[in-house]
């Protein structure tokens, strides 16, 4: 099952760069300093750099066999998600105020904020091959599966 979860969590990766590159295309970064955005830009690439880290972890453990590393890659998943989940319900919340607030109201922010333009296929994929991947490689450092 560990090749399984490689595979998963490969996937979330994908996943999560279309959402990082749509964020960076549409002007995340600098929408920063105007305050438009709802993603801290430390909330964005802390989730990014952690995962990525996990992710390379992860390939040691497939090729060494290594428990410790599995159970390191594990705890860094596990933060992952939680920044994610940070993400996600911010992303919901920006959503809902869009929606609620009317065309041309003075509710509505003279620009859109980057995260706003994410696909929303792309979006749930992620979160759930990202909740699938930290279930598969619990139950493999576990060695639950095998």
């Amino acid at each position: 099952m560990h090749i399984v979860s490689l595979v998963l969590w490969i996937a979330t990766a994908l996943g999560g760069s279309v959402l990082l590159g749509r964020w960076l295309q549409k002007g995340g970064m600098r929408q920063q300093s105007i305050n438009v955005t709802r993603f801290p830009s430390t909330l964005i690439l802390g989730h990014f750099l952690l995962a990525a880290t996990g992710l390379v972890l992860w390939i040691i453990y497939v090729i060494n066999d290594n428990h410790t590393i599995a159970w390191i890659a594990f705890g860094l998943i596990v933060v992952v998600a939680l920044l994610g989940f940070t993400m996600f319900a911010r992303w919901l919340q920006g959503r809902r105020q869009l929606a609620t607030a009317g065309a041309g109201s003075a509710e509505q922010p003279a620009e859109r904020p980057a995260e706003q333009s994410f696909p929303l296929a792309v979006v749930y994929g992620h979160g759930l091959l990202g909740a699938a991947t930290l279930v598969l490689v619990l139950l493999t450092a576990a060695e639950v599966l095998s």
